[in-house]
């Protein structure tokens, strides 16, 4: 295999390792303590968010991995990776985790809930996924991503 092919595998691998884990931590936490839904809601939420992000993470890392370099072209400092974090995550996971919450049976004021709630906190998700994104793909040791150090 390439060069080339071990850096899709690795970061295709560490970018599902890193969008499973925190989806499903931070999801089940503002699905029942923000948007009101019952555990069994959450726990099949969760459960059907894994096929989900197993099929997402890797161009949601790519599309990050784009938002970050744009972002960036416009100003070098540490807040506009952050911002870019914020803006990359909020534009690529809303959409998703809306569906998902609908497949799942939540109402319509429960998916307005949790989708605004993650939303208004993404300043704060984006910014730790990005983290924990960037520490899985060093983990993972996947080489020549954008890291900005």
């Amino acid at each position: 295999m390439s060069v080339k092919g071990q850096f899709n595998v690795r970061s295709a691998a560490a970018d599902t390792f890193a969008m499973v884990i925190f989806s499903f931590i931070t999801g089940m936490m503002i699905e029942i303590f923000v948007s009101g839904m019952t555990f069994e809601q959450s726990l099949a939420s969760r459960t059907l968010s894994i096929p989900v992000n197993i099929a997402i993470a890797w161009p949601y890392g790519v599309f990050r991995d784009l938002v970050i370099r744009q972002g960036m072209r416009l100003s070098g400092n540490g807040w506009m990776k952050a911002a870019s974090d914020m803006v990359a995550y909020v534009m690529f996971q809303s959409p998703v985790y809306a569906a998902i919450l609908f497949v799942v049976g939540a109402d319509v004021d429960q998916i307005m809930t949790a989708v605004a709630s993650n939303a208004v906190v993404s300043g704060a998700l984006g910014v730790v996924y990005g983290q924990f994104l960037e520490m899985c793909r060093r983990m993972f040791r996947v080489p020549g991503y954008y890291q900005q150090a």
